[in-house]
């Protein structure tokens, strides 16, 4: 990373949109000069008590002075983390589900601390259709009724594993931004979890932010000799950036907070056996090997600043990345969560 970017990296304000799973580590993401991430707390299947559970789990860990954590409950604690060289933990959920089929839990869940809920994962749940469903039949009565309930209290709205019509119904019905944490453009990979262009700009018609991945489920091209590579990370953020604005770009990398990726295997197994159609294809090709699906340069957190060097290097104005570097999530998050 040369001495500019370097410099850029230092200065801002970095929000990863999506780590999908954390062992209670902050050491590489610390060393990565990552502030804050959108943390999945629990995992996709939870029921209520389970996620309930997992998130007072969190919420103490993050309470812990100790802990190296700090709980994210406003937009201003992504920077008081950075001021104390903690790791913002943003609360989040990539599934629906433990809301039942009963809003009042929106709100119990936004005291525990939690602000972020991808309304469904891959399948379809009360609330709608996830990307897998090939009927694509959208948010049903009750997910309409909890995106008004997650406006009311401020919990952010993720669209990252839905289906196109739900996006487009959420995005019409939300009268705060929207947001895909972790996702692609289809128009530059093809992929199942990307997204269209009539969803990109649904989300940033709202204000939202597009949190471009650099995870081979999002970013690969096909090729079983090449892993994805920070020039696609950097070619999906220009398209995006260029078809509805930068303001509506960050980055969501789909990394793991752990100290050895062998905390994750059992999510890597799942990934191969019960979703092959998003990313068995990967896990087929390259194993069941976290580090492959990312880009050579970036294996783990540790290694976030080479994304800022990738953006310097596709020629974005430094006003540009500072947004796509978190600025633009902490703008959104400001926006959601106020009331």
């Amino acid at each position: 990373m040369g001495s500019t970017a370097s410099d850029l990296h230092r200065r801002a304000l970095v929000v990863d949109g999506l780590a999908f799973f954390s062992d209670g580590s902050t050491r590489d993401m610390l060393a990565g000069g990552v502030n804050a991430i959108n943390l999945t707390v629990t995992d996709m299947g939870s029921d209520f008590e389970q996620a309930l559970k997992d998130v007072m789990a969190w919420r103490q860990r993050a309470l812990d002075p100790q802990s190296g954590w700090l709980l994210v409950e406003r937009a201003e604690d992504i920077a008081r983390a950075k001021a104390e060289g903690k790791l913002g933990l943003i609360m989040g959920w990539q599934n629906g589900k433990p809301l039942g089929d009963d809003p009042g839990r929106v709100a119990l869940f936004h005291t525990l601390g939690m602000r972020v809920i991808q309304l469904t994962y891959n399948e379809a749940n009360l609330l709608g259709d996830g990307c897998l469903e090939t009927r694509n039949a959208g948010l049903s009565k009750l997910g309409v009724e909890m995106v008004a309930e997650m406006n009311r209290v401020g919990i952010a709205i993720d669209l990252s594993h839905c289906v196109e019509q739900t996006c487009l119904d959420a995005a019409r019905h939300s009268t705060k931004p929207v947001l895909l944490t972790h996702a692609n453009a289809n128009a530059v990979i093809k992929r199942p979890r990307n997204k269209s262009d009539e969803v990109i700009r649904a989300v940033a018609d709202t204000g939202g932010v597009v949190g471009c991945s650099i995870h081979a489920y999002l970013a690969w091209r096909g090729d079983p000799r090449q892993q994805p590579t920070l020039e696609d990370f950097a070619a999906n953020v220009k398209y995006i950036g260029e078809l509805v604005g930068y303001e509506h770009v960050g980055i969501g990398t789909d990394f793991a907070a752990v100290d050895s990726y062998e905390a994750v295997r059992h999510v890597m197994v799942m990934s191969r056996t019960k979703y092959a159609a998003s990313g068995g294809d990967v896990s087929s090709v390259f194993g069941d090997v976290m580090e492959t699906r990312y880009p050579v340069e970036t294996p783990n957190p540790a290694h976030f600043g080479q994304l800022t060097a990738a953006l310097e290097r596709a020629g974005l104005t430094e006003t540009q990345i500072l947004g796509v570097l978190g600025g633009n999530f902490r703008r959104a998050f400001a926006d959601i969560w106020s009331h």
